[in-house]
C-alpha cells in the first residue's frame, strides 16, 4: 500500500524552546490543537518527559487513534516513531530553527500509510486536519498564547476558541 508524506514550514513568532515546550505539553494539545481530541502519557523517560504518548485525533473522516514513542532532541527536533493504532505505519518529526528576533522555522514532516489506498480527496482532508492545522494552531498558541495569561477568561470558553478568533482570517 501507498505511504504519503507532506511537510509543512511556517515563521513563528515564538523561540524553538516555546514551540518545543508547547507540543511536549501533551496534556494540554487537546486545549489549543484543535484536531486532537486526546493525548495520554503511556510511560515517562528519564527526565520525566513523555516517551509513550496515545493521541485520539479528528482527521475529518473519522476520528484516529495511535500511539507513538517520542524522540527528543530539545529544543531543535521532536521525532515521533509509530508503535499501535489505526494506520499501518505513521511517523515524523518537528523540527525548530532559530531564526533573529526570536522567531523559529517550524518544519513538520509526515509521512502516513494508512494500510489501504486513500482517495485524493479523503488524502487532502487528512493532510490539512493533521498538518496545515497543526502547524496553524501551533502559530496561533504559541504567539497568542502569552498575551491571554494577562486575562482571565470566562468559565468554558477554552483557549483554543480564543485562539480560534485570533487564526480565523478576516472575511
Amino acid at each position: 500500500m501507498p505511504s504519503y508524506g507532506q511537510c509543512q514550514e511556517a515563521e513563528i513568532g515564538a523561540s524553538p524552546e516555546a514551540c518545543f515546550a508547547a507540543l511536549t505539553d501533551y496534556e494540554r494539545l487537546p486545549e489549543w490543537q484543535g484536531a486532537v481530541k486526546s493525548a495520554r502519557i503511556l510511560e515517562r523517560d528519564a527526565e520525566g518527559r513523555g516517551a509513550l504518548v496515545a493521541y485520539e485525533v479528528d482527521a475529518k473522516v473519522k476520528v484516529v487513534r495511535y500511539t507513538l514513542r517520542q524522540v527528543y532532541d530539545e529544543p531543535h527536533r521532536l521525532g515521533s516513531e509509530y508503535v499501535e493504532g489505526d494506520f499501518r505505519d505513521f511517523g515524523g518529526e518537528w523540527r525548530f530553527a532559530a531564526l533573529p528576533g526570536g522567531r523559529t522555522r517550524a518544519q513538520l514532516d509526515l509521512r502516513i500509510d494508512p494500510g489501504r489506498l486513500v482517495p485524493g480527496p479523503v488524502r487532502a482532508l487528512i493532510a490539512d486536519a493533521v498538518m496545515r492545522r497543526a502547524m496553524s494552531d501551533l502559530q496561533s498558541y504559541v504567539e497568542v498564547a502569552p498575551f491571554l495569561a494577562h486575562f482571565s477568561l470566562a468559565a468554558g470558553v477554552s483557549i483554543a476558541a480564543v485562539i480560534g478568533v485570533f487564526a480565523s482570517p478576516l472575511s
